[in-house]
Formats: structure tokens, sequence, C-alpha cells
């Protein structure tokens, strides 16, 4: 949880912290977190340095908070995926769907992505965001999937499996793009994986 210095009650107080939030998510996904000072994400949310203390202990602080912002835009466009599909499920159409949104995500918070997820290997509360947000995604599509009609066996362990398959895929398509890979064809082996691992 954030640890905030103060805790604004008044509507200004909460725009102003909200600015700086969004500076700092901005900046962070620019520059990435090393890059940005608290001054540049003061001068971005258009307060003085002064003010940025007042609500934040400091730079991490800030990212804690940036951090729940990116959890919520990484798990939500997900959860609308799995919470818009009808019965019978189109296993491949839903895997399809599901990889490209998460490649689209990946490309959007790319530089944030990468601060984040290599913070999370020495800060213990990033790490637990994280973990966090596997959990959330794993119960909610296992859920979601059972609500489908999908019962087969192992279904969260499977979930959880298919959850890496895509996050490997993506990690390789944005940030690796090996010039040997026919990136297509990954594709529709990845696809054809998930909906062999369900049905």
């Amino acid at each position: 949880m954030p640890s905030n210095i103060r805790v604004p009650q008044q509507e200004r107080s909460i725009e102003k912290k909200n600015k700086i939030i969004q500076a700092g998510y901005e900046l962070f996904s620019e520059v990435g977190y090393y890059g940005t000072n608290t001054a540049e994400i003061a001068k971005r949310a258009g307060v003085s340095t002064g003010i940025v203390y007042g609500y934040f202990e400091d730079k991490r602080d800030i990212l804690i908070n940036v951090l729940e912002i990116y959890i919520d835009r990484v798990y939500e466009p997900l959860a609308h995926l799995m919470e818009n599909a009808s019965r019978p499920v189109d296993l491949h159409k839903l895997a399809l769907s599901i990889v490209d949104k998460t490649i689209e995500l990946h490309e959007q918070n790319a530089k944030l992505h990468n601060t984040l997820h290599s913070l999370a290997t020495t800060d213990e509360a990033v790490n637990t965001q994280f973990i966090n947000l596997e959990n959330k995604i794993t119960e909610q599509m296992s859920g979601q999937l059972m609500k489908l009609g999908v019962n087969s066996a192992n279904l969260t362990e499977k979930v959880h499996l298919a959850m890496n398959i895509v996050q490997s895929y993506a990690h390789e398509t944005v940030f690796d793009s090996h010039s040997y890979i026919d990136y297509a064809a990954m594709k529709d082996i990845v696809c054809k994986i998930l909906v062999e691992l369900f049905r």
C-alpha cells in the first residue's frame, strides 16, 4: 500500500495528487524510473517539488501509486475480453483475442513494463503487486472459463500456464524480435497450444 505523508480530502488536493501520479506514470514510461527525478515529475504535473513531498515520501512512493494504475490498465482489458465471451465459446477466437490484446498492452507500456519488472527482482512491494495481479487474472479467467462451460481438469493450473505462454510470446514479439523467427507462425502455434490446453 502507498505510504502517503498526507491524504488529500478536498477535490482540488485529490486532483493535484492524481496529476503527480500521472506525471510519474508518463515519465517512468518515457525515460524509465532511474532516468526520472522528483523535480521533473513536479514540473510535468505543474506543481512545486515541495507539493510533491507533501503527498509522497519519495520517488519510489510515487512509483507504488503508478504501479496500481499500471496493474488496472493491464488487468481491465483482459477481464473485459473474458467477461464478454459467450457460450458456446470459440476457444481459438478467444485465445487469439487475448494474445493480440496482451501484445497491444505490452507495446503501449513497454518502457514502464521493463522498469517495473526489473524493480520486481529487488523491491518486495513491487513484486507483491505483480504476484497479486497474477493471482487476480488466474482466478478471474478460471472462473469465467467455468461459466463458459470449459471444465477441464486442473483448470487453474492450465490458466496459469497459459498466462505464462502468452506473456512469453508477447515479450518475444515486443522486446526481443529475433530475425530468424516467423512471428505469425509462432502466434498460430501459441493459439493452438492454448486451445489444446482447455479442450
